[in-house]
Parts: C-alpha cells; structure tokens; sequence
C-alpha cells in the first residue's frame, strides 16, 4: 500500500491501474485514497475499534479537504467510544425509513385519513359531504400519486385558480378545504408547514340577500302542493319555523312535545339545544304528513335525508321566478318578515338559534332568558301572515288557531 502526503492536483492525476489502488494520506492517518480500475475515486477511513481493524467508506465525490474533515470526525468518534461505521449504518438505516415513510403520504391515503379522523368526527354532514366531494372529484385527479411532501405553494395556486376558471365560488371552498386538509397535517407533524398559508381566496364573495316576495312566497305554497312526497311539506315547515334545512329534514317526532319542537345540541349548528314553538299551521302540517317512519317525519332512519335538490328542481319549473333562489333564503325571508312584523331583533335572533348579534358585552355574557313566550307569538303571527298570503286574507282576518300544550 503506498503513502504518500495527497494534494488536489496528484489526485487529479492520478490514472486508473490494471487493479485496485489504495494509497494512504500521511496528511491525515487513518484515511485512504482509493482509485478503481474504472478511474472511479472514492475514500476510506481505517481505525481500530474494540481490538479490530474496521473500515468505514466515506460519501463518494469529497475533495481531499472535506475527505481529511470527515476523517477527522470518524476517529473522533472512536476516540469517544463510538463505531463510526456503525453509526453511518444506523443513520442510513433511518433514512432509509425515513424515506419509505416519506412515500407512504399520498395524498390518496392521508386525503382518507383526514375525511376518515377529522372531517367525520368534527364537522356537519354537509361539509362531509363537500369535502369528499372537493378532495375526490377535484384535488386527487389533478395530484393522483402524489406525495404530501412535495407539494408546493405554487400547487396550490394552480389547483385553486384552475377551479376559478368557471367556479369562483367553489374555488373558495377548495381553497378552504385543503386549508383544513393541510392544517391537520401540520398538527399531526406530519408537515411542518402549511403549504395554503398565504394564498389568497381567487373569487370575491357577498353575503346572500335574497328574501322572497310577498308573492314569491305564495307561488313557493302552492308549487310545494304539487311536487308530491314529503319535499313539499317540509319546505313549508322551513319557511313557518325559519329553521336550517338539515334541522327540518331531520326532524322526529320524539323531539315534538305538545307545540314544542325541541332540538338537542348535537343537532343545531351551534351546538346548543333549541326550543321552536311550532305554530298551529306548522303543527297541522307535520300531522298531514303520512307515516312514512316511527320516528322521523319526512324521511326514514335508513335515508336520514330529502331529495331536496330534485325538489328544487321542480318547483323553480313550477314558480318561474325571474331571480333565482335557494333553499337556505327561507330562513333569510322568514327573518325579514318577522322584522317586518315589528318583531324585536332579540327575539328573531332566538327563533333562529344564533347566539351573537344583537346582545353583546355584558349583556351577551349574562342574559339566559330564553324567549318562550316571545318566540311563539312571533312564530304565529309569522304563520297567520303567511296563511293570510297564500289564502288572500288580510293578516288581521285570517282566524288563528290556539296553540296546543
């Protein structure tokens, strides 16, 4: 074996032999040069650890500086007790597994994971509903086989204004979803960071304002007559109580005491239980509705929900209204109308369940009446007025039904 002290330019010429050659760096002991028959370089530390001569390879493509640093390192370690070998096995091992790990984070399976752990657990079936949706039918066809860890802000910016192209508005939700997508991630440490975090909302969104007309409102009656099932009747029942859709779809009949339909906290938006008083023509439309169920009103337990966007569907062909509409305006509509009846905003804000607005401070923290008394003579009149709408009566002819209870 020579030796020789090595320097930048003998080793860059330093031609291949017939065999291996192995040639000491007296500049640093322990460490060899070794040149292959094929003119590959490489390097090689060699020491004396617990009684044998071990042998450990350095990274391939060092220069002799950072060859002599590594050397140096490598006895240092032995000096302190330690196999340098060993270790540079174990960090490989590591990273080895590291990197298997690493490939293991598709988006498919974790998008799962998340849907499965997170979006099922913590929110309402409707934005369960929306994320499978945004996750199977837009995000995984575009980054199908991906790895989380290579996704980029720039991806995220392309994916979303690629929806904004002919759904701003569902761009926004898509932005929102992998927000919550990549959040998760980040707790779970499974990113460090996340990738959504500065980029903007494509599409601009105003609030809903959509209230029906007087008129609007007689035609959605009479057209909730003729579409059939039990679409029809609940529709109704959204625009007596001014409930959330979900709510009313799902109503049961274990929930209605006497003229009081009460809704447990895991059924409200905002997690707190909610008394409706039902007024007499709410009540006369849940007794119309046939039994279809021994608890649920207008679907069965194995359903648990309306074909309410088919329902839609036939009554926009039934109403032809010039603006168009949705279902959740009702609760708008019912909103303004009490308004319109001079009803206190307090208790409007009661009768729809929200818990902010008009009481705040001091007042918000400590006020618990719960406007009973209030939001059944609101609800009434709300029911005779509509009644008076679609029989043709003046509101103050229409003959009111005495609660029940």
């Amino acid at each position: 074996m020579a030796k020789r002290k090595l320097n930048s330019k003998f080793i860059e010429n330093l031609k291949p032999a017939a065999i291996r050659q192995e040639i000491a760096d007296t500049g640093c002991p322990g460490l060899y040069l070794i040149k292959q028959p094929t003119g590959r370089t490489a390097w090689a530390v060699r020491y004396s650890f617990e009684g044998r001569t071990r042998k450990l390879t350095l990274d391939a493509g060092l220069s002799l500086t950072e060859a002599r640093k590594a050397a140096t390192a490598a006895l240092h370690e032995v000096e302190r007790g330690s196999d340098p070998a060993a270790l540079k096995f174990e960090a490989q091992a590591k990273s080895e597994e590291a990197a298997a790990e690493r490939q293991r984070d598709t988006i498919e399976r974790l998008t799962a994971q998340f849907i499965d752990q997170y979006a099922r657990r913590h929110t309402r079936p409707n934005s369960v509903k929306q994320a499978e949706h945004v996750f199977r039918n837009i995000v995984l066809p575009v980054w199908h086989g991906r790895v989380i860890h290579d996704i980029q802000r720039r991806d995220i910016r392309e994916l979303v204004e690629g929806v904004a192209g002919d759904r701003p508005i569902m761009a926004n939700r898509v932005l929102a979803h992998l927000s919550k997508f990549f959040n998760w991630l980040c707790e779970r440490d499974i990113i460090p960071a996340s990738p959504c975090a500065g980029v903007r909302r494509p599409s601009q969104e105003t609030a809903r304002d959509r209230v029906l007309s007087d008129d609007e409102i007689v035609k959605l009656w009479h057209a909730c007559e003729t579409i059939g099932g039990t679409a029809g009747p609940a529709i109704k029942l959204l625009l007596l109580t001014g409930q959330r859709c979900g709510e009313v779809v799902g109503m049961r009949r274990s929930e209605i005491n006497a003229d009081v339909w009460t809704l447990s906290g895991e059924r409200t938006k905002n997690k707190q239980k909610h008394e409706v008083p039902l007024s007499a023509q709410a009540l006369a439309i849940i007794e119309a509705v046939p039994a279809i169920d021994e608890d649920f009103v207008f679907t069965t337990s194995v359903s648990q929900r309306l074909a309410m966007g088919r329902a839609k569907t036939l009554l926009d062909a039934q109403m032809q209204l010039r603006e168009p509409w949705v279902i959740h305006d009702l609760r708008r509509t019912v909103a303004t109308g009490l308004q319109k009846l001079g009803v206190r905003v307090e208790v409007t804000e009661a009768v729809l369940n929200h818990k902010s607005g008009s009481l705040k401070g001091v007042a918000g923290i400590y006020q618990r009446h719960d406007y009973a008394s209030e939001k059944r003579t609101a609800l009434q009149r709300w029911a005779d007025h509509v009644e008076g709408l679609v029989t043709g009566k003046a509101e103050d002819k229409v003959i009111r039904m005495p609660a029940r209870g």
